[in-house]
């Protein structure tokens, strides 16, 4: 009898993992609940309640894992949170299912300014620039925040010669 637990149990494992058709479903179809569930955690966001926004966002991504918008907004929220280094984990997951969001790269690269590490971010800078060919500003803020933090080492360097 325990065996059949077992095997019963392993099944609903398998039966919960995505197939290899979820993992290519285009950004255009997300599951239409994702979708709403991501502009209520939106609204909650620019209401300036950041705990329900991350409620709406993970329901979102419980309603859809490949909803890569939602794991952006969460890192977003992650990094107004001052949470850098959660924010970067999330940008990396975003990342996963398309290496060439220009949001998450850049957004990756200012959550790598933030904890300190220049070297990093001027990696996803570079790859953010390989991306979009032409000026954008994700890629020009991205510059700043790398430019102004690598002055503020300088500056605080000096300060103690």
């Amino acid at each position: 009898m325990r065996i059949s637990f077992l095997a019963i149990g392993a099944g609903l494992v398998l039966a919960s993992l995505p197939t290899a058709s979820d993992a290519q479903r285009a950004d255009s179809d997300i599951f239409p609940r994702s979708i709403a569930l991501q502009q209520e955690g939106q609204a909650a966001q620019e209401a300036g309640n950041l705990d329900l926004a991350i409620d709406f966002y993970e329901s979102a991504l419980a309603a859809d894992p490949r909803n890569r918008s939602a794991i952006i907004a969460l890192a977003q929220v992650a990094r107004a949170q001052g949470l850098p280094g959660k924010a970067i984990g999330l940008y990396r997951d975003a990342l996963v299912l398309e290496p060439n969001d220009i949001v998450a790269l850049t957004g990756q690269g200012e959550a790598l300014v933030e904890k300190g590490a220049l070297e990093k971010a001027r990696e996803r800078l570079a790859e953010a620039q390989r991306v979009c060919v032409d000026k954008c500003p994700q890629v020009a803020a991205l510059e700043k925040a790398i430019n102004s933090n690598a002055e503020k080492r300088v500056v605080a360097a000096e300060a103690i010669v």
